[in-house]
């Protein structure tokens, strides 16, 4: 599957689109985005045909593909491309990290950054963990809040592998800022290391001072395990 497939892409999610379901799903997202009104299930099914049809995705073809369905107004086409980048992220190397932040700073909403920062920033630094030293505190001082909560997400998946000193720094530098998207961010990496080690993240959330929303999602696996 490559660029030159992008018109029968379209064609085949344009014979699925269902207004009456499109309503529904713009709503749900707030009416941020336009949808074809494919919901997950029958998406997976076009999504296994498209690749009947054209074949896997390779690396060197991703970029070109994903940014063309980007561009396209309806919110699957955005979820395609992640589903195509998913089928190579083990191949994503530092040069593809740009690539990831643009997608990660356009049409932004936590439907794609809670992919894009856990999924594939994710991979990027734990294959290239050198990198973050660079490219943290720039994501920690942005004034954009995805970039923000990119930083606090990108080590969701780490489970025993999570720095959490360098969690801890990230979560200091942004517990101050009033977004409700960085303050569930906060909680939320810290409730998913909670499942790792109880221990350091309730010690941890005794003295940080977080704010109500961060320290109630961070809590929710410990509280539950302690009943």
């Amino acid at each position: 599957m490559n660029i030159k497939d992008i018109q029968n892409i379209k064609a085949l999610y344009e014979l699925n689109r269902n207004r009456d379901v499109a309503v529904k799903m713009e709503a749900y997202m707030k009416n941020k985005f336009s949808f074809l009104g494919i919901p997950s299930p029958l998406r997976t099914e076009l999504n296994q045909e498209l690749q009947y049809q054209f074949g896997e995705i390779n690396i060197v073809d991703v970029e070109q593909l994903a940014i063309a369905l980007w561009a396209l107004p309806e919110r699957e086409y955005q979820y395609l491309a992640m589903f195509l980048i998913a089928k190579v992220k083990e191949k994503l190397t530092p040069s593809h990290l740009e690539f990831i932040l643009d997608l990660i700073q356009d049409k932004s909403w936590w439907d794609t950054i809670d992919m894009l920062a856990p999924q594939f920033i994710g991979q990027i630094l734990n294959d290239y963990p050198d990198l973050r030293e660079e490219y943290i505190p720039v994501w920690t001082e942005s004034k954009n809040i995805w970039i923000n909560r990119t930083a606090i997400l990108f080590q969701l998946k780490y489970k025993e592998d999570t720095d959490f000193y360098l969690l801890r720094s990230i979560v200091e530098q942004l517990k101050p800022k009033n977004d409700f998207f960085v303050k569930k961010a906060i909680g939320w990496a810290l409730r998913e290391y909670s499942k790792t080690n109880s221990e350091q993240v309730e010690k941890y959330i005794k003295v940080a001072e977080l704010q109500p929303l961060s320290e109630k999602e961070g809590m929710k696996v410990i509280l539950k395990n302690k009943k």
